[in-house]
């Protein structure tokens, strides 16, 4: 008899649950009702079961061709999000950054302004170090806790991890179920004016309510992946249903029929461009998944 209580869905299309609306269909997907659930459901799955994790689904491209394992998908499961003492706040993977970002500021508690814009749940914010505006994840976290395969709960120290540029690594076989942040006090009004604002310049120099990944390439040291791809003219390139958006060149967006491979080809175009001409190789922030993977929060 099952332990686990969430939703399971059989041959699940994963386009739906992508902000570039491609890829093809999960094996199965699993929507846990909680961390306590999550484990169990995990305890259950043969040990070589490929897994994927999905939140909003924005720093990942799926293959047409789909997945050939289990999706776990925290967004509207992993949804825990509280305050701790004066200064802390524990969050669950599942949360959206900027629902956290508002949380925060409401609370009159300061350093996260950042996360507003950025389109994904707080467990990606945590695998990629997820940052913008000046500002990073990690500095914030305490501790985080983490999940095994076997479903095995465990509470780590930030300490006990390796964090950089738009990465995170330790604690193998493991991932991020929840965090617990450290913020500074302050004006919880200011913190969400700042955060309008932020809005409203990424709105206007964004392609916001066009299918997109967010960011595509890292940016190189001392430079802007933006900067390069339009000095070469790619702004507005196509191919297939993929383009280079005409209003952000680190953008990669979905007209309406594209393709995984599409988007795939465009993202390997760019990068040869680029490296052609300036002798930069660009590295993609998006997660390219190609049928099987063990792959973090996307």
């Amino acid at each position: 008899m099952s332990t686990y209580s969430g939703i399971l869905r059989h041959d699940e299309p994963l386009a739906r649950y992508t902000t570039w609306r491609v890829g093809g269909p999960a094996r199965q997907l699993y929507r846990p009702t909680d961390v306590a659930d999550l484990a169990a459901f995990l305890r259950e799955l043969p040990p070589a079961e490929p897994l994927l994790w999905l939140g909003l689904g924005s720093n990942v491209l799926i293959a047409d061709s789909g997945f050939a394992g289990t999706v776990i998908h925290t967004l509207g499961g992993l949804t825990g999000l509280e305050q701790r003492g004066a200064t802390g706040i524990v969050v669950d993977a599942g949360v959206p950054s900027a629902k956290l970002a508002r949380f925060a500021a409401q609370h009159n508690l300061c350093g996260l302004e950042f996360l507003t814009g950025i389109p994904g749940t707080f467990g990606g914010a945590l695998a990629l170090n997820a940052g913008a505006w000046g500002g990073e994840t990690w500095p914030h976290v305490r501790c985080v806790h983490t999940l095994d395969r076997h479903g095995t709960l465990r509470w780590r120290e930030a300490a006990e991890f390796n964090v950089g540029y738009r990465q995170v690594s330790g604690a193998a076989g493991e991932w991020f179920v929840a965090a617990e942040l450290e913020l500074t006090p302050g004006d919880g009004a200011a913190a969400l004016e700042r955060m309008r604002e932020m809005l409203e310049r990424r709105a206007a120099t964004q392609p916001i309510g066009q299918p997109s990944c967010g960011s595509v390439f890292r940016n190189p040291p001392n430079d802007h992946a933006a900067r390069l791809i339009d000095a070469l003219g790619l702004k507005g390139y196509r191919i297939g249903g993929a383009q280079v958006s005409e209003k952000h060149a680190n953008f990669i967006i979905n007209t309406g029929s594209a393709t995984a491979a599409d988007i795939s080809h465009l993202i390997d175009y760019v990068q040869q461009q680029v490296a052609q001409h300036t002798g930069i190789h660009l590295i993609p922030e998006v997660h390219q998944i190609t049928g099987y993977s063990d792959d973090n929060h996307a």
